[in-house]
């Protein structure tokens, strides 16, 4: 399986009460697909899958698993340890596991590598490696990056490097066969699509779904004019939206639209500001 176009990670909606708002959960899905994306993930970072208990972390799942059975698209479920990896089986929907470099141990890099090696093999569907250094501790330089490229399973990397840094530009000047690159850093990802990425992991596509698969086929069919003007309007959106820890300022423009009962988060979260807000759908 090709990993291609933009994936959205979802946003888990709180109603009044406090409690999962299912139904808007099943709303967004179908919108963001219905506008362009090629799949979801649920339970990534982006959905505080932390904050909520084993009940309300099925109910998610159902609820976008059976949306993208009903729509055949992609569904991607975050998985960070070998048992969530195993839990995937009872979930036929899925198509792949996002995985995060293990955080704060920092393991090394052939900790790394073995880490993943594990979560290949109890793993039923691809193995996504969730790159990250700047939240992790964990730097994974290219070298390592073309060494789990080489494990069975694991198909691709959402690169979030913080930026375009010296790693990445080695790893795209011979990207592994068959190995996904899929941005995550949401205001670099029309650099690093220029660099030949084959999509996104972008929770601004929660807003302006459209216009990110736009950019995303634009630099894939190689329409570099069109790709620079689209990707330049929606780099000031992204940042915008990260103005505040994510997912604060998206859930805020969310409820601004109607498309989410509350704009609430869970602690350790804080909602947004309204400046925040504000600035974030004028760039809209």
């Amino acid at each position: 399986m090709t990993f291609t176009g933009v994936y959205v990670p979802l946003i888990t909606p709180f109603g009044a009460d406090g409690s999962v708002a299912l139904d808007a959960l099943e709303s967004l899905a179908r919108q963001v697909l219905a506008d362009g994306a090629a799949g979801l993930v649920a339970l990534g970072t982006t959905g505080e899958p932390s904050s909520l208990s084993a009940q309300e972390q099925r109910a998610v799942l159902d609820v976008v698993a059976r949306v993208c059975r009903e729509r055949d698209a992609t569904l991607v479920i975050g998985a960070n340890s070998v048992e969530a990896v195993r839990a995937v089986r009872d979930q036929p929907a899925a198509g792949a596991v996002l995985s995060l470099v293990p955080p704060f141990v920092r393991p090394g890099e052939a900790g790394v590598v073995a880490y993943f090696e594990a979560l290949a093999a109890a793993s039923p569907v691809p193995v996504l490696v969730y790159h990250v250094p700047y939240r992790t501790g964990q730097v994974v330089p290219a070298a390592t990056l073309r060494r789990l490229a080489a494990i069975p399973k694991v198909a691709g990397v959402k690169l979030a490097a913080g930026g375009i840094d010296a790693a990445t530009v080695e790893l795209m000047a011979d990207p592994p066969a068959g190995f996904a690159v899929l941005g995550g850093d949401d205001a670099f990802v029309s650099p690093l699509l220029a660099l030949g990425a084959h999509g996104g992991i972008l929770a601004s596509a929660h807003v302006a779904t459209d216009r990110f698969a736009e950019l995303v086929r634009s630099w894939r069919a190689g329409n570099a004019v069109a790709a620079r003007a689209v990707g330049h309007r929606l780099t000031g959106l992204a940042l915008a939206l990260f103005a505040e820890p994510n997912p604060t300022v998206i859930k805020g423009v969310l409820h601004a639209q109607g498309r989410i009962p509350t704009a609430a988060v869970r602690l350790p979260l804080l909602p947004a500001g309204a400046g925040s807000v504000e600035a974030a759908l004028e760039q809209l």
